[in-house]
């Protein structure tokens, strides 16, 4: 233990899981000359060759030591983080961390959160803003909630909650231009486009196929947090995920000008767990908890139609 190479270890093991220089550079927040010093003192304490040169490409290649080494040492390091992560579990059983997408956590959890203090004041949730698909464990949480079309392979995922698209706009906005009540109006109002691809103009055209509708001009935005203020700042119309746009629509901050018209789309958000192992006690209670806020449906406020 006193002469392993622990740093030029982790170093070759980050290579060995990233495939490349760079990007375990940037996973373990060094430089790449850091690493790539590391990998030649791992070279030379073991005396034999951990890469191989490919002519023609640049991608790394690891020769049959190499392999073995990696393999070893990336499941070394993993069994060692998941055994500080249950000693963490085991010192604090009452603590629970969410990782999710920052906007949903400040649109949807963050409000309910103290719904969850109020009912189970014995637990201790923390909130990890992050839009990265991995195990959730590996970014140290107990649980993600994610969106997008799920299953995903190597996690135990969990339908969570149906969502529905539908143009969401300001009161003023809506005031200004007419009171527009029929998606044709949608021609002459400035759509606003975040980078969601399940939320975009081009689904609900696809659906409605108002005639004439060219969905691609617009401001964009990187997130739907952003595309909602926008619309809420009276800049044009969004199209929003009723979920996240539910405490607007709820206050009168936005409305929904074309009534019901909306697209479903069935199994958006998903609980994501680790494949293995097993939840403490206060992580099924926020699965429960969280199950039972999806059933919550807030009424927004929607324009009654003149016929």
């Amino acid at each position: 233990m006193r002469d392993l190479p622990l740093n030029a270890l982790r170093a070759f093991a980050a290579v060995y899981d990233s495939g490349g220089v760079r990007p375990a550079a940037r996973a373990l927040r060094v430089t790449h000359s850091s690493v790539s010093r590391h990998l030649r003192e791992l070279e030379a304490w073991i005396g034999l060759p951990l890469l191989q040169e490919r002519k023609g490409t640049r991608a790394l290649a690891f020769t049959p030591q190499g392999e073995a080494l990696g393999r070893a040492g990336l499941a070394s390091l993993r069994d060692l983080e998941h055994a500080i992560a249950s000693l963490r579990e085991s010192r604090r059983g009452n603590a629970v961390t969410v990782s999710t997408a920052p906007s949903f956590a400040a649109r949807w959890l963050l409000p309910r959160l103290s719904d969850l203090q109020q009912s189970h004041p014995w637990v201790e949730v923390s909130v990890l803003a992050d839009q990265s698909l991995v195990d959730p464990s590996d970014a140290g949480a107990d649980l993600a909630l994610r969106m997008g079309r799920g299953p995903w392979p190597g996690l135990r995922c969990q339908p969570f909650m149906d969502d529905a698209l539908f143009p969401v706009m300001s009161p003023g906005y809506w005031q200004n231009r007419g009171r527009p009540r029929h998606p044709r109006a949608l021609k002459g109002l400035a759509l606003l486009h975040d980078r969601d691809p399940q939320a975009s103009w081009e689904a609900w055209q696809a659906q409605y196929k108002v005639t004439g509708l060219n969905v691609r001009p617009g401001p964009r935005f990187s997130s739907s947090d952003l595309v909602l203020r926008a619309a809420a700042q009276g800049m044009g119309v969004a199209l929003a995920r009723g979920r996240r746009a539910a405490e607007d629509l709820a206050n009168g901050t936005l409305i929904r000008p074309f009534g019901e018209l909306q697209v479903d789309l069935p199994r958006a958000y998903w609980i994501v767990r680790a494949e293995s192992g097993t939840p403490s006690a206060a992580a099924g209670t926020v699965v429960t908890w969280l199950q039972d806020q999806a059933q919550v449906v807030r009424a927004p406020l929607i324009v009654p139609d003149d016929s």
